[in-house]
Parts: C-alpha cells; structure tokens; sequence
C-alpha cells in the first residue's frame, strides 16, 4: 500500500491564469518532494481549470478539482483540505510561488519535530519584480527552538495572519474545528486558533514569494469588505475568552495583551493601507474614503470593549497611536498618519533584489 505524502500543497485557484503556471512548476519540479497537490478551481473564469486539468493529466501528484460556483478562497480551501490525505497541509495561493528548496527545508523541520504548526519566513515579490525581506523575519529569527507554545514566545502573534505563512498538521487542524469562512480576512480566525492551540516550530528561512499589490487581490483593492476585519477578530476575542475561561495555560496575561495590541495593530494597518491624510489626497487605500471614519470608530470600539485587564501602552509611536485610538481622536489620527507611514516606510526599507 502507498504511504500518503507528507504534505498535502492546496491551492485555491480564481482569476490567476497568468501566475497558476509559474506557480505549479515552483511546487512540482522541486525535487523529491514528498507531496500532494489539490488545486480547487472556484469557478475561475479566466481558463484556471483547463490549465489545471492538462496538467494533471501529465503529473499524477496534482489533483483538480472543479465547482460549479464561485464562493471564495476559504471554501475552496474547505474542499481541499477534505480531500487531503497528507499529514501536513500547506495552503498556497496560486498567484504565488515556492522558491527552490523550500519544500526540502519544510519537510525536514516537519520530520524532525514534528509540531501542529510550523511557522516560515517569506519574501516580497513586487510587481517590478524586485523582492524584499519580509516584516517578520527577525520574529522568526529569535523564535524557540525545537516545538513551543505560544505562552513562550507570545510576540510570534505579530506574524502575518495568513494560510500559506503556515504548515499545519492535518489532523490537528480537522480537530480545532475551524473552516475557512467566505469573505476575506478569512484567515484571521482560523491562524489565531491554530496558534493557541498548537505544538509551534519555526522555520527563519524564506520557504515562500508572496506576490504584492496583485491588481484584483482582494487585499489591494478598495471595498467595503475590508470591513470583515472586525468580526474575524470578534470571533477571535471569543475564543480567547473561552480559554481564560478554562484556565487554558496558554492564554497568558502576555498572550492576551499580544493579540489584543495584534487586532488593534491590524485595524490600522487596513485603515492605513493605500490612503493619505483624511484620504484627501494620495490613492484611495483599502477602506473606502467615505468610510475611513466609521472604521476607526469601530477601532475605537474594539479597543474599549477588548482592553485586557491591566493593559499598558506599548512605548513610542505605537503607544501613541493606540492613545488616540482609545480616545476616538480621528483628525488627530489622520493628520499623523502620512508622517508616521513615511517613518515605517524608511525604518523598513531594505535594498530589494532583483527576482
């Protein structure tokens, strides 16, 4: 009887004809890679399903699957992980791509330790084809070794809330109980219930490209989706709640504060994204300009009702920020944030590298 793979590579597939190709060849042509890949076409209008379909035909470890509708990434990612049989699964976007000898260095820490989540690094492609490093790539540096939980290294809560920044047990990820839900932010949830949960490991070298400013991802595109931020994080706060609840070793006073200050952060990173000072000028951002109020008195909200018990302000510009959300200081907010997109903007600029 054939052993299943080691990791089962699933990939949500809608609108991505130009990239899916590139995107396969970086998964399948890596050597010796003890895999499975489900690529679920979610209805692509573009040609995604035919692509896939000749594919399959010339290589046994891809698997396409076809639905009749477009529902979104989290259900097609819902169907390929029910049709999974690797031990690990690994969500890839299917405009991305896997750089040489990540599969190799994956496999060997799941090998080696094998944790419920394994944490990797990536690197930025850009649509000038430059790369760059990616913002947690020191996190992961200073990260335990061997397996953790979360309450000893609270701070990997500000990693990206992705899929594909994380290999998962397949297993474990069946028992937590939490799909994909639809809409985008979609991986808020099931990212935060994964990390309390698990055995984590982490990997400090980049294993993945994540290609930026797509035109047509969802995530540079203005809409009023953006707003779905909220309740993936409500549901978030209620899961922590649930732990404390239970005296669950994990939810930490520091765990706490980490993925509150990590919900407040992530708000101002959607508000901030794109527009510029009252979002008067500059391009539009991801929360539409007639919207941009409402969405931090929502932010303003959240931070009353979530505050831990005891919090205290991280120091610096943080801390500031956080100030004037707490107190609902809009204009103040707005004003400041070209000067402090500009001092993030500097304080993180890397020389890029060609791809």
């Amino acid at each position: 009887m054939q052993q299943p793979p080691l990791i089962s590579v699933i990939l949500p597939v809608y609108g991505v004809r130009s990239y899916l190709a590139d995107c396969l060849d970086s998964v399948l042509d890596q050597p010796d890679a003890p895999i499975e890949v489900i690529a679920v076409d979610d209805a692509s209008p573009d040609g995604c399903g035919a692509l896939l379909d000749d594919r399959a035909r010339s290589d046994q470890r891809l698997t396409a699957v076809h639905l009749d509708r477009n529902d979104g990434p989290g259900n097609a990612r819902n169907v390929g992980l029910a049709r999974a049989s690797g031990r690990y699964v690994w969500f890839v976007d299917a405009d991305d791509l896997l750089p040489p000898g990540a599969l190799a260095a994956v496999s060997s820490r799941l090998v080696k330790d094998s944790p419920d989540v394994l944490l990797i690094d990536y690197r930025s492609v850009y649509p000038d084809g430059s790369t760059g490093p990616s913002q947690g790539a020191d996190l992961l540096r200073c990260a335990p070794s061997g397996t953790f939980t979360l309450a000893e290294a609270p701070q990997l809560i500000d990693l990206t809330m992705t899929a594909w920044s994380k290999v998962l047990r397949r297993d474990f990820l069946v028992q937590l109980d939490e799909p994909f839900r639809s809409g985008i932010h979609e991986d808020v949830p099931v990212s935060c219930a994964a990390l309390l949960a698990g055995r984590l490991a982490a990997v400090d070298r980049a294993c993945y490209c994540y290609r930026r400013s797509r035109p047509g991802s969802f995530m540079a595109t203005t809409s009023t989706s953006h707003l779905a931020i909220f309740t993936a994080y409500q549901e978030v706060f209620d899961l922590l709640d649930k732990r404390v609840a239970a005296a669950d070793p994990v939810a930490t006073r520091q765990v706490q504060a980490a993925i509150f200050e990590r919900a407040i952060g992530h708000y101002a990173a959607v508000l901030q994204t794109g527009g510029f000072g009252l979002g008067l000028v500059g391009r539009p951002g991801l929360v539409p300009r007639t919207q941009r109020r409402a969405f931090f008195r929502r932010m303003h909200a959240d931070f009353v009702r979530y505050r831990p018990a005891g919090y205290r302000h991280p120091a610096g510009v943080r801390g500031a920020k956080f100030r004037l959300i707490e107190r609902n200081a809009y204009l103040t907010y707005e004003l400041l944030e070209p000067v402090n997109r500009l001092r993030v903007m500097l304080r993180g600029r890397a020389p890029r590298r060609p791809a």
